[in-house]
């Protein structure tokens, strides 16, 4: 075993962490947690992670949810394919492998959801195989203990950082060494400030030598992120509410939201025609009030950030069929919506 890997475990061994999936034995609970890990904090997870547990404690329990009931609990953690992804791979292990997830790393990969880096941490974790894991926190942990000077979210960045894990994955110890590094880089070898003189790896970090773990990882340049303005109709009628449901792919694929559509100027003015030609159904609203909304909402996506404009409103014709539905008000909780719509939806029942 090289130092690296001897001396993480050595640490890791008194020093990790006990959220709850580590508690669980089943590959399900692994994979669940790796999903719900992408892209988030462990405080922010394990709420999420125990309720889960509690309504699909199986993949025989999660194939049979309705898809409602899935995004309901995954309301609020964001990125909501991985909640999309988790169901649909479900119903192929049931039905195509007896409700086991397959051991065979070709026949996982296959399964919705799951990259080379959930792979990685599924079958080295769960099934103990020797296979390498690179999330965000061990991206940042090599590129400093090695002091790597390309972008490690560039393709070139990314290939060196995988070959890193490769090249020191100790045999027979891959899942308690990618945790090693996970917890780490959650603990210690921190975004910013690293705590290096308590790091049990410092002597062989190059960055800490060189001067430069502040500068490390290096990334790609971000791109600007547009901003968009929305109007949205609040519609009622004998105490039930319009919803519009998205698409099932796509940005909050299959979530519920107030029918809206956007604006290039005064939201006030533009609202109506806005909503007309919004989602291609041909809404039509008067205003119950030509100024003032009933609040302003704002939220940051990865790519985009968004203002939505609210406003009460009388309906004029209302399409039939089609994703438009009739919700009473007291049920609001029980359909899945994005921050946004959940911050409408609390405007207007409190």
């Amino acid at each position: 075993m090289n130092r690296l890997a001897s001396k993480l475990l050595t640490w890791y061994h008194v020093n990790k962490r006990t959220p709850p999936w580590r508690g669980h034995a089943s590959a399900y609970a692994v994979w669940v947690s790796e999903i719900m890990l992408q892209q988030t904090r462990v405080e922010t997870v394990i709420p999420y992670f125990d309720k889960w547990m509690r309504l699909f404690p199986t993949v025989q329990h999660l194939a049979n949810a309705s898809e409602q009931a899935v995004l309901n609990t995954w309301e609020g953690l964001g990125y909501y394919s991985r909640a999309r992804n988790l169901h649909k791979a479900a119903k192929i292990v049931v039905e195509q492998h007896h409700g086991e997830l397959p051991r065979d790393l070709d026949e996982l990969a296959k399964l919705p959801g799951i990259g080379r880096y959930t792979l990685g941490a599924i079958a080295s974790i769960a099934f103990g195989m020797d296979v390498s894991a690179l999330d965000g926190n061990i991206k940042r942990v090599y590129s400093r203990i090695f002091d790597i000077e390309v972008p490690v979210d560039s393709p070139g960045g990314e290939k060196i950082l995988w070959q890193l894990t490769d090249d020191h994955l100790p045999k027979g110890h891959a899942g308690d060494y990618n945790q090693a590094l996970m917890d780490l880089g959650a603990v210690i070898c921190v975004p910013k400030n690293p705590r290096c003189l308590i790091c049990p790896v410092m002597k062989l970090c190059k960055a800490q030598a060189n001067g430069t773990q502040n500068q490390r990882p290096v990334k790609m340049p971000k791109k600007d992120v547009p901003h968009y303005v929305h109007a949205a109709a609040v519609i009622i009628e004998r105490g039930r509410v319009l919803l519009a449901q998205r698409p099932s792919t796509g940005l909050l694929g299959g979530m519920w939201e107030f029918p809206n559509g956007r604006v290039n100027g005064d939201p006030v003015r533009e609202m109506p025609t806005a909503l007309k030609t919004a989602y291609r159904l041909g809404i039509r609203v008067n205003r119950r009030s030509r100024t003032e909304p009933l609040g302003i909402v704002q939220h940051g996506y990865s790519h985009f950030s968004v203002t939505v404009h609210v406003f009460s409103c009388e309906p004029i014709s209302i399409p039939q069929g089609t994703n438009l539905k009739w919700v009473p008000l007291k049920k609001l909780e029980e359909y899945p919506m994005g921050k946004i719509d959940r911050q409408i939806a609390r405007l207007i029942v409190k």
